[in-house]
């Protein structure tokens, strides 16, 4: 990954105020957003990720929550949701209930903050199958081979998609690789 390019991105993004941060994993990203952050709420659904993500954050007053996004539902509203690499895992058909989510998980005000990956990742990633949702085979360190979603959304397409969803949004490249979007709900008129 390129590490150092999307840590400067990452400064550049509109963090602020009341965080809550979905698919964590082991707090890479975490521990880069929690100085920016009023409050700080990290969720994954793996034991495991959070249990190194804990571990990463030692002394901080971030709160870990354990849930599967798809079915979590907010227990207070955030200034900002921050989102790193999990967006392409969000499969197609799951993506007007999970914007939906977001909007109810923001305080008025709140913006949608991410990082993912771009198209062009599709030349360095393993995709398989010719399945409806596209898939991708990664190896773990442990010599394991899973299967997960990936979705390389292009910054116009999902920037129309969430227009389409009553979200404002500007989604733009950080590199060839991957893209920075900040969104906010449209106001009703």
């Amino acid at each position: 990954m390129h590490m150092p390019r999307l840590a400067n991105a990452l400064d550049g993004l509109p963090i602020h105020g009341d965080v809550l941060e979905l698919a964590c994993g082991t707090g890479q990203w975490t521990r880069l957003i929690s100085d920016r952050a009023r409050s700080l709420t990290a969720l994954d659904a793996a034991p495991e990720m959070l249990s190194v993500a804990r571990e990463r954050l030692h002394g901080t007053p971030t709160r870990f929550l354990e849930a599967d996004v798809f079915g979590w539902e907010p227990d207070r509203r955030y200034d900002t949701v921050f989102f790193a690499f999990w967006l392409s895992h969000v499969p197609p058909v799951e993506m007007e209930a999970f914007w939906d989510l977001l909007r109810w998980a923001l305080a008025p005000g709140g913006r949608v903050v991410f990082l993912d990956d771009a198209p062009a990742k599709a030349e360095i990633e393993e995709v398989v199958g010719e399945a409806q949702v596209p898939t991708v085979r990664r190896k773990l360190a442990d010599g394991s081979h899973h299967l997960a979603v990936k979705v390389l959304r292009d910054s116009a397409d999902l920037t129309s998609q969430l227009r389409d969803l009553e979200w404002e949004a500007r989604i733009e490249p950080v590199d060839r690789f991957h893209i920075a979007g900040v969104a906010r709900p449209r106001p009703s008129e």
